[in-house]
């Protein structure tokens, strides 16, 4: 089943290359539109709404992508993608995040690393 979402996080990564990717992955997207501190922009084809966020965490950008109707079933399929084209490591939760009251620390701060399409658990105190 489709995450309703996907968010990832890239490594110092230039905002032209990963239009070049997601272009290539979705079709046309609008022109990126700064908000604040966020940029947007919407894929043309499926009127998708895409949200950058430049160093999100640290020298990690986020990237948020608010539709279920994209060519990855979920964060992971997303991240190698990203980190096939891109060749920078890629971050992402591994399952599709909720905040849960019973969840420790320990399980919050579990991400999926992706390094030339190796995918390691990792802990990321973002």
């Amino acid at each position: 089943m489709k995450q309703d979402d996907i968010e990832i996080y890239l490594k110092d990564t230039d905002l032209s290359i990963v239009t070049e990717w997601l272009t290539q992955s979705l079709g046309e997207c609008s022109e990126w539109q700064q908000k604040g501190k966020v940029y947007k922009c919407h894929n043309i084809k499926n009127n998708i709404a895409i949200t950058w966020y430049p160093k999100a965490v640290g020298s990690w950008h986020g990237l948020h992508i608010a539709s279920n109707q994209t060519p990855w079933e979920n964060d992971l399929a997303c991240a190698k993608d990203a980190n096939r084209f891109l060749n920078i490591e890629v971050r992402c939760a591994p399952d599709n995040w909720t905040e849960q009251a019973n969840e420790s620390i320990e399980q919050a701060d579990q991400w999926l690393k992706v390094v030339n399409q190796q995918v390691t658990t990792i802990i990321w105190r973002t």
